[in-house]
């Protein structure tokens, strides 16, 4: 059960390092062969992590690094507080890095620090190969934001007291960061940021439509159930995230449930 991932012992890359070695494909490969039945339950969240990560699908023209659900690990962690209580305490460690998404009130993404630092390293590419100048504000970033800021948002000038430990900060600095899509405004009060995953606005986007989609196809079934082996094996339209993804998510949300049955686990709508 002990995959390949982000090792804690690596808990801060530091810039100059080179950047994580990927993950052995005999061991991604030992990861996706396991069906969601036979790896449904686990009894240690960052257990539960690695598998997930492993398992995360690859998605076509997006280039965005593993995440997981905190919903996902609801439905694999029966003890909600423990999952709560050791995200919390990874966190903390830097092991991993905690977002608030767009998708729903309680939806977070969680990404190994290593991952996200790699997205951090892509966006600043991205934007080099625009010609665009003065990129050292992604060092910053990194080196004292990242490792200082440990929560979902931050405030304008609490950012920019961070970044000026690195260099001095011009609001151009943060219009990179921003179209890097590193941070997002709040609509609420624009001068509060969220941190942000780059390039995961199509993949939350499929997110909520394959989230409608799912519980479609089950709420016209005739008892709105099928068995999870054989819905594992369907393919969603509207979603470039596999249906392992989706199943994880709405079993963690309350929106699906599982039930035992002679043939294995059957998963069935949860009525309002």
């Amino acid at each position: 059960m002990e995959n390949s991932s982000p090792s804690t012992s690596r808990k801060r890359q530091r810039a100059g390092e080179p950047e994580p070695e990927p993950e052995p494909e005999s061991d991604l490969n030992d990861a996706q062969l396991l069906s969601l039945e036979e790896n449904f339950n686990f009894s240690d969240t960052l257990v539960a992590l690695r598998m997930m990560r492993a398992q995360f699908p690859r998605i076509e023209k997006v280039s965005i690094q593993p995440f997981i659900l905190r919903s996902q690990l609801y439905s694999s962690v029966k003890d909600r507080t423990q999952v709560d209580r050791e995200l919390e305490s990874l966190r903390r460690e830097g092991v991993l890095r905690t977002f608030k998404l767009s998708t729903g009130q309680d939806d977070h993404a969680i990404m190994f620090l290593d991952d996200y630092f790699s997205q951090i390293e892509r966006a600043s590419k991205r934007l080099e190969a625009q010609k665009q100048e003065d990129l050292s504000v992604f060092e910053w970033f990194k080196e004292h934001v990242i490792h200082s800021k440990l929560d979902t948002s931050i405030g304008h000038e609490e950012l920019r007291s961070l970044l000026s430990l690195g260099g001095k900060v011009k609001e151009d600095h943060i219009s990179l960061l921003i179209n890097a899509g590193l941070l997002t405004r709040q609509l609420i009060d624009p001068n509060m940021y969220w941190f942000a995953i780059p390039n995961i606005g199509s993949v939350l986007k499929g997110l909520s439509q394959g989230r409608k989609e799912l519980i479609s196809f089950l709420n016209r079934r005739k008892y709105k159930e099928m068995a999870m082996a054989a819905l594992e094996k369907k393919r969603l339209r509207l979603s470039p995230l596999d249906m392992r993804f989706h199943l994880r998510d709405l079993l963690g949300s309350g929106h699906l449930k599982t039930v035992e049955a002679p043939t294995g686990l059957v998963v069935k709508v949860v009525k309002d």
